[in-house]
């Protein structure tokens, strides 16, 4: 089963309390045809449960497929899958239970850590040519085997999610003229005869896997599945990147005819006789944490992270240019930006905390001296330890979750100020300060409230299991599995008011600077609309209520204006940008030339800009209904965008700082890559900069309400709409 973390057209949030004899916990993610909740059996022991969504519950044929799915997972249930314990199809709400295998998938593992070295690769090459042999030996072709089917454990790589495979005496055949499966990983012959795919496709797929793998992309990539179809078919793969003593193996996985492409067996054997070596310890640097429902921790290699911090720990050089042309500068005492979070020191497995500041605005003759010019402090806030901090700024200060601790910094100088040790700093989000106190998050699921000026403790609340927690104004706002919202003043933790919202299910609320209202959103089962929902932060009460079609999600707010970005319902990309003037009700979809995958966005004066996982970044002018100009940037899985007058930053994972000037998308500038030892690493965490003002008051920024502060003057830029912990 998988175990994505992400939300589609069947993302449900009547979550059921149990499932069989099996309470579920928390939700490990959401799939197209059901969703993923970490459980544990009487006995305690620890289980992932995949429950059908109730539309197809009812649907006679998706019951059919789902009991083939649970046949051919039972089948070949062994070392190389994850085994299942228990399942009933011919439940209300169908239910399959397996043993919840502790690691990240090969998607995130490769978002968040980079793409594997040659070692890693062929240890995954063999491992999934072990469980490929398996699998193939009980009659069963997966046809679905992508990184995010294959969990890294640390025994090794599992396949999982038997959706759509097929034992070779299923009588359940596949439709004429349906594609099942995911096109960059599809072999020629699930395109051209679906009814006719065996086990030669599920090596095929490995071959794409592996190059994702190694590269970050596929040996066919577009943003069209049309074309990525007529590129498996057709085109020869791309497999520059990949490891020259696994190319050929990898190639001949890609053969166009299923009879030239190595058997399980043959791959294995061949393996043993390629000369390379590799590591044989587990390649998973973090670990999915059952209590963080997915998070991962950074903490492991404190050894080889001190020994990277060496060179890390000696003072940047003033002014370090990153290519011809590029001026030193100090900062401007009025406004800097701050790198926060060890954007500039990270390494896979081991971080060393450190942070990083860069001039914002540089003369408006020469834009490519923006945000290049290094002349500011660094430092490691926490002695010893190596894990990524969260950081944001608010009340004059830069504040930090991490290492166990929340902290804040002097924007100024980088000095510590103060330390509040808690045990979910290490996934926890960056601090939020509302009602002028520092809100963070701990493991226990407790909303703390910090001074900012000591770092004490003025008052804690419980939050129910898997709450949502918001800010806006001044208003703690909880969201319950029922729908009920309660607000809480931030700076008593007294309860202001508590609401059913309308609609069914558990609304995701969202707050954004500029707008007098928090939006709560619920979209329907198949993606086809979204109920939005405006309220009063401080008395809950409802300011309009609408129904807007397709899969939205709020990503900023100006006035009475909300932007959307509407997304695919069956591969959840962007496909365009909604603006809804409330006043008005008139509502302007602005359609993108093709859809964006994982997308990052930031929302000034009207203007949406997306960056979406490949590099791609777009600026859309709402009002205009146009997109204004696109930039490809090179960097894959950067971080959040963060939006100012003149530039758009965002941080790449090898330490980069990037600055695109928003006016007419060209590169403005970049710092150098990570400096020293662990240099060729990619981060873990691809930190969003942290815009803000030194010489601020400490009562503005966001210590009003938690909100962000428009980059307008003199101002502060802090996370937008994060949820804390």
């Amino acid at each position: 089963m998988t175990t994505q973390r992400s939300t589609g057209a069947g993302a449900e949030a009547d979550m059921p309390e149990y499932a069989g004899h099996y309470h579920l916990e928390s939700r490990l993610g959401s799939g197209g045809m059901g969703v993923v909740h970490l459980a544990r059996s009487t006995s305690g022991l620890r289980l992932a449960v995949k429950v059908v969504h109730a539309e197809f519950a009812r649907d006679r044929e998706f019951r059919g497929r789902f009991r083939q799915e649970v046949a051919a997972a039972r089948r070949v249930s062994g070392a190389f899958t994850a085994p299942v314990v228990d399942a009933d199809p011919e439940a209300e709400r169908p239910w399959m239970a397996t043993l919840f295998i502790p690691g990240p998938t090969l998607s995130e593992q490769v978002k968040e850590h980079g793409p594997l070295d040659a070692g890693q690769l062929r240890r995954l090459m063999a491992g999934l040519a072990e469980a490929l042999r398996d699998i193939h030996r009980v009659g069963v072709v997966h046809r679905d085997l992508k990184p995010s089917n294959v969990l890294l454990a640390e025994d090794g790589p599992k396949v999982i999610d038997f959706g759509i495979s097929r034992p070779k005496d299923s009588e359940l055949r596949t439709e004429t003229g349906k594609l099942i499966g995911t096109p960059p990983f599809m072999a020629p012959e699930q395109f051209r005869r679906p009814r006719e795919v065996g086990p030669a496709a599920d090596i095929f797929a490995l071959g794409s896997v592996l190059v994702h793998a190694a590269t970050g992309r596929g040996p066919f990539d577009s943003d069209s599945p049309y074309v990525v179809a007529y590129q498996v078919v057709h085109d020869e793969p791309d497999l520059s990147g990949v490891p020259a003593s696994l190319a050929p193996l990898i190639e001949r996985c890609l053969a166009k005819d299923p009879d030239a492409r190595p058997t399980p067996d043959e791959l294995m054997r061949q393996l043993r006789s390629v000369a390379a070596s590799y590591d044989t310890q587990a390649f998973i640097p973090a670990q999915r944490a059952a209590g963080s429902a997915g998070e991962t921790d950074t903490s492991g290699e404190a050894g080889k992270a001190d020994e990277a911090g060496k060179a890390e720990r000696r003072p940047s050089p003033a002014g370090t240019p990153d290519a011809p042309g590029t001026e030193k500068r100090a900062l401007r005492p009025g406004r800097i930006a701050a790198v926060a979070a060890g954007v500039l020191a990270l390494v896979a497995g081991g971080v060393l905390a450190s942070v990083h500041l860069l001039g914002d605005d540089g003369p408006a003759g020469n834009p490519r001296t923006a945000a290049v010019g290094f002349a500011g402090w660094r430092t490691k806030p926490v002695a010893g330890r190596t894990e990524a901090p969260r950081c944001a700024f608010g009340a004059g200060l830069l504040l930090c979750t991490g290492a166990e601790q929340a902290y804040a910094l002097d924007p100024r100088g980088g000095r510590v100020l103060w330390r509040h040790p808690f045990t979910g700093a290490r996934w926890s989000a960056a601090p939020v300060v509302s009602g002028g106190l520092v809100q963070v998050r701990d493991e226990a699921g407790d909303v703390v409230a910090l001074d900012p000026d000591t770092g004490r403790t003025h008052w804690r609340r419980a939050l129910p299991t898997g709450a949502g927690a918001q800010y806006a104004d001044g208003t703690l706002l909880i969201t319950a599995a029922d729908g009920t919202v309660t607000g809480v003043d931030s700076a008593s933790g007294r309860t202001r008011w508590s609401r059913r919202l309308p609609g069914a299910g558990r609304p995701r609320v969202d707050a954004f600077p500029g707008a007098d209202s928090a939006y709560a959103t619920t979209s329907s089962a198949d993606g086809g609309s979204t109920r939005v929902v405006a309220l009063d932060p401080e008395t809950g009460e409802v300011r309009w209520d609408t129904l807007l079609t397709g899969l939205l999600r709020p990503v900023g707010a100006q006035g009475g204006t909300v932007f959307f970005v509407s997304a695919d319902p069956v591969y959840g990309d962007t496909d365009a940008v909604v603006r809804y003037d409330a006043s008005s009700r008139a509502l302007r979809r602005v359609p993108l030339p093709a859809p964006r995958p994982d997308v990052h966005t930031a929302v000034h004066q009207g203007v949406v800009y997306l960056l979406d996982v490949n590099g791609g970044l777009d600026a859309v002018d709402t009002a205009a209904g146009k997109r204004l100009w696109h930039l490809e940037t090179s960097v894959s899985r950067g971080s959040a965008l963060i939006a100012g007058d003149r530039y758009l930053y965002f941080s790449a994972g090898d330490g980069r700082l990037l600055a695109v000037d928003a006016r007419g998308g060209q590169l403005a500038g970049q710092t150098p890559a990570r400096p020293g030892a662990g240099a060729e690493r990619i981060a873990a965490l691809r930190a969003a900069p942290v815009l803000v003002d030194p010489a601020g008051d400490r009562a503005g920024g966001l210590g009003g309400g938690g909100r962000r502060v428009e980059d307008e003057g003199e101002g502060a830029v802090g996370p937008t709409g994060d949820e804390v912990g």
